[in-house]
């Protein structure tokens, strides 16, 4: 799911004459993670005119005057710097490196003279924080990734923070939430510039979907900041949490911090970057995906054991964070999970044993020979003469070469008068001359002789 802007804001100015569109300025910043950096690389970088995508032209430009090495350890080369973004209609900020350090001021001055100058501003990821330090979402909605948009909320409060969007388009300023959800705001740039058939066509390029349905939501973590931790508000907040199979509201959770609904509020908010109703509706929801994960109850049971006050209210919530039904949410979830076994490990189908061929075979239980079975004795004759006839060309019927029997434990040697080899040994010291050059049956076992 994301967020479109319907109307231009006021805040949107004219691109002036000397900005185009099509020139997209990528401003990277050293310790920056290589995924996100390679996003506008590979979206506006690449040639792909034959695929009917629009050509952009791609400036990449150095955030900082030091070597620009990122997350991975590899060193890249920007071949330009600041002064480009003053010809780029676009400017995209991948990442920041850090949200506990500030962005460089002589980059945050050139954002907002690109911004001041009609320029559409983008930040992927934690790139939000870098335009927020701009004062470019003052007022604004935005995005980012959701492990972080806590404290983006609490850093700028004047952000409007929204964790569950894929990205935000407010006009000439769009973010996008974590890692991967760079390429969703990079494709409906796309789209947005040349259409959607452009961008199903890169799209089909990229090997993703055009459009991909829900948001952040399934991916949130039920945690909490950690600065949260020392505050009186985290005793009330661990207390929600273990009670949400019990119905209760916010007015509750403000009663037990002894406080105002207003006063907590405003607390609540500037510490989890949330207002406490979504919050809590949130917590509920993913007790729910827990239970529909692991349990076998039935979705009104679910919804009670979730402090929903009907299975309806479940659905609608469940629905619009999510984008399916509960029903539907655990049909998937079960579909995509290996099927366990009593011993907890994965089941594998019984399959038939196949020989080279592929074809079916049985393999019948080994039979005992008996002494003295005629049928036995004309095998050990038929495979005498056959090996015989095999290894020194002896017509079959006749006797073994060399007026004797070879054991198994004869070998074949190599005789340099002949191209072949031929068969030596003989009895065994002590042993008598019978039952020698025998086949064995499978499952034979080695009969005593003598």
């Amino acid at each position: 799911m994301s967020q479109d802007s319907t109307t231009v804001p006021e805040t949107a100015r004219k691109l002036s004459g000397r900005r185009r569109r099509e020139i997209v300025a990528v401003l990277l910043f050293s310790g920056g993670p290589i995924f996100e950096s390679s996003i506008p690389l590979s979206v506006f970088g690449i040639d792909r005119q034959d695929a009917g995508v629009p050509r952009y032209r791609l400036l990449v430009c150095a955030g900082e005057d030091v070597p620009l090495r990122t997350t991975g350890g590899l060193e890249l080369t920007a071949p330009y710097g600041l002064e480009a973004l003053s010809r780029a209609g676009t400017v995209v900020v991948p990442a920041w490196r850090s949200i506990t350090q500030p962005p460089p001021a002589a980059a945050l001055d050139a954002l907002r003279r690109a911004h001041e100058e009609g320029a559409r501003i983008v930040g992927l990821c934690t790139g939000a924080f870098v335009l927020a330090a701009a004062g470019l979402l003052d007022g604004r909605p935005a995005t980012t990734h959701w492990m972080y948009a806590p404290t983006l909320a609490k850093r700028y409060p004047s952000v409007h923070v929204d964790p569950r969007e894929l990205f935000v388009d407010d006009g000439d300023v769009l973010t996008s939430a974590g890692t991967a959800a760079g390429i969703d705001l990079c494709l409906h740039i796309v789209r947005t510039d040349h259409g959607a058939d452009a961008a199903g066509a890169l799209a089909r390029r990229l090997v993703v979907p055009p459009r991909r349905s829900g948001g952040q939501e399934r991916y949130l973590d039920r945690s909490l900041p950690e600065e949260i931790g020392a505050d009186p508000l985290a005793e009330v907040v661990a207390w929600a949490l273990e009670h949400l199979h019990e119905q209760f509201d916010v007015e509750t959770l403000a009663a037990r911090a002894y406080m105002s609904r207003r006063t907590f509020d405003r607390r609540f908010r500037s510490l989890t970057g949330s207002a406490p109703l979504q919050w809590l509706i949130t917590q509920r929801v993913l007790q729910a995906q827990r239970l529909l994960e692991t349990s076998d109850y039935s979705v009104d049971e679910v919804a009670g054991r979730c402090g929903f006050r009907s299975p309806v209210a479940l659905r609608g919530h469940f629905r619009r964070q999510l984008g399916s039904s509960p029903a539907a949410y655990r049909a998937a979830y079960r579909a995509r999970r290996p099927q366990s076994g009593a011993d907890g490990r994965p089941e594998r189908s019984e399959r038939p044993e196949r020989g080279d061929r592929g074809e079916r075979f049985d393999r019948p239980e080994p039979v005992e020979p008996r002494p003295g079975d005629p049928s036995l004795a004309a095998m050990r004759r038929a495979a005498m003469a056959t090996t015989a006839h095999a290894v020194t060309g002896a017509p079959l019927g006749a006797p073994p070469p060399h007026g004797g029997h070879s054991r198994h434990t004869g070998h074949i040697v190599h005789d340099p008068g002949s191209a072949g080899g031929h068969l030596t040994g003989g009895p065994e010291p002590g042993k008598p001359d019978t039952d020698l050059y025998t086949p064995r049956l499978p499952g034979q076992r080695e009969r005593p002789v003598g």
